[in-house]
């Protein structure tokens, strides 16, 4: 037996409760995992709060995609991307179900090696929000001396994607509030306040023009200056705007109702995002930690927009 985090209704994170369940042997390309630390992500919420439905069968619905931890049993045949797993292996699991528990069996195929010096709370909150980032500076063809805008650039994905893009060798302008601005210079952006006047803040920080925009926030103010910034639609991308993206001819991305999923691009990133986050050019940015009697809390941390950075849940 082990807790694990479910949804017993649709709604707000008042539904979410412990409970205990079973831990089955792994079956054939699968391992068992003791997990240490799992990624919250807005997915998460949006699973049980009416987002993508309320069909009464799912529940009670086990949340989490992303999780970090010890293997501590193997199927036949539990070979991952890079080769066969062994119990005692310290891994990263993306992208499975139920991330949200102290131990579960995923598919050997989702299971990579987590860098040595990597801490828990980080390695369980690279995945997702990484492979996301790959996804929109792949889709939009970022490369070495493109000016990208990043509208939500303080939260999980867009300091993601501020990282990846400035290894790709782009230039980055960043939409933040002015207290995060910092950090994303740090990173090696360009940082300017959204509000009134953002496409004129743009063209002062960016007199070479805009190539590239990535929506990660999905509000009208995002879509219009990135429209009036880029001109080739096809490198404009969300990950938020879903009912307007695609009347408005960009590239709409993740899980949302007919938006490119990209599963290819985002499986395929895991294992150079643990490298680059292995040698440190890559590094998450951690908001907040919970322990997994706190899901709620968290939750109602990172949908209030409170949380800068990863929110993490320790079992």
């Amino acid at each position: 037996m082990t807790t694990a985090v479910v949804a017993t209704g649709f709604g707000g994170p008042e539904n979410l409760a412990l409970v205990d369940v079973d831990v089955p042997a792994p079956g054939p390309g699968e391992v068992a995992i003791s997990v240490l630390a799992c990624g919250v992500n807005p997915a998460d919420i949006k699973s049980y709060n009416g987002a993508f439905g309320t069909d009464p069968s799912k529940l009670p619905l086990r949340l989490g995609f992303e999780a970090a931890g010890v293997v501590t049993a193997v199927g036949p045949d539990a070979d991952g991307p890079e080769g066969p797993i062994a119990v005692g292996d310290e891994v990263i699991a993306f992208r499975i179900s139920g991330a949200y528990a102290g131990d579960v069996v995923v598919p050997a195929s989702a299971v990579i090696r987590k860098p040595s010096h990597l801490d828990w709370p980080e390695a369980a909150g690279l995945m997702l929000t990484g492979a996301t980032a790959v996804h929109l500076l792949t889709a939009t063809a970022v490369g070495e001396n493109d000016t990208v805008l990043i509208h939500g650039a303080s939260g999980g994905v867009g300091l993601m994607a501020v990282q990846l893009a400035v290894l790709r060798g782009a230039s980055v302008v960043a939409t933040a509030s002015e207290k995060r601005h910092g950090l994303l210079e740090e990173l090696g952006a360009e940082p300017v306040v959204y509000g009134p006047g953002l496409a004129d803040r743009v063209r002062e920080v960016a007199p070479g023009g805009i190539d590239v925009a990535l929506d990660l926030v999905g509000t009208d103010e995002a879509l219009e200056t990135s429209l009036a910034l880029v001109a080739d639609r096809d490198r404009i991308a969300t990950i938020a705007n879903f009912a307007q993206g695609p009347a408005a001819g960009i590239k709409v991305l993740g899980g949302g109702p007919g938006a490119d999923p990209g599963e290819e691009i985002r499986a395929s990133a895991r294992v150079p995002l643990a490298r680059h986050a292995g040698d440190g050019s890559l590094k998450v940015h951690l908001g907040a930690t919970f322990g997994l009697d706190e899901v709620a809390e968290a939750h109602r941390l990172l949908n209030d927009g409170r949380a800068y950075g990863k929110v993490v849940l320790l079992p």
